[in-house]
């Protein structure tokens, strides 16, 4: 479904992803693992429009998105739950949910909000709460509730159990399986590699800019490198 050949991005004079290639088949979770600053985020943005790549190509079905700008990016069905959540912290739930759907022009709009509210039963308790009042782990939601709202084909969700309580975690990833069993396709960053690798059907390990290491979720799990590197196995 998103195949991405070759991406060369950079910031300035820094080379920050040095020929990435990865593939996401539809209705698969595939997972992103690395170190801070190794390009996790970087692909993402530049998967969104966020970033221009220097070179290489990014495929949707078989659709170049280089060159398309953010906004038709989403229409295509590739959306994005960024790091950091980026909630509108002085709009309120419903509302954020609604700018999510802002591409939209169907008449189904309702009834996915409808869908997200089940999904996500805190954002419906705190519908009418200005987004900055919720919790991180209630602002996670919305950010992957309003990425829900532009119905993509591929969610890209970047960090999403970022300085969330353990707790919290658990339902984030939850949650990120039961959206995939209900047919969404997901690429994920993510720094908790075990959660990850354990949701994933297929993974990637970046190091500096560059692809070292693909396979199963299952097998990257076990992996002795990986476990050694970023589970904390001795």
């Amino acid at each position: 479904m998103l195949e991405i050949q070759d991406l060369h991005v950079y910031y300035g004079a820094i080379h920050a992803l040095k020929g990435v290639s990865l593939t996401v088949e539809a209705g698969q979770v595939v997972t992103l693992i690395g170190a801070n600053g190794a390009g996790k985020s970087t692909t993402l943005r530049a998967l969104s429009g966020l970033l221009r790549p220097r070179t290489g190509s990014i495929k949707l079905e078989g659709e170049e998105l280089t060159r398309l700008q953010p906004e038709q990016i989403v229409r295509r069905g590739l959306c994005h739950s960024p790091e950091g959540r980026r909630v509108f912290a002085n709009l309120t739930v419903l509302e954020n949910l609604e700018m999510g759907a802002y591409t939209r022009r169907d008449r189904e709009v309702k009834a996915d909000l409808e869908k997200i509210l089940a999904t996500f039963p805190r954002l419906k308790e705190r519908i009418s709460q200005p987004a900055g009042t919720l919790s991180g782990g209630e602002q996670q939601m919305l950010a992957m509730g309003r990425a829900l709202m532009g119905r993509p084909r591929v969610l890209l969700l970047d960090e999403p159990s970022l300085g969330l309580a353990p707790f919290m975690v658990k339902e984030i990833f939850r949650i990120i399986r039961e959206i995939n069993a209900e047919g969404t396709t997901i690429l994920l960053v993510e720094q908790n590699a075990h959660m990850a690798l354990a949701a994933a059907h297929r993974g990637y390990v970046i190091e500096t800019g560059k692809i070292v290491l693909a396979d199963t979720g299952q097998a990257l799990l076990h992996n002795p490198e990986v476990r050694k590197a970023y589970l904390g196995d001795d």
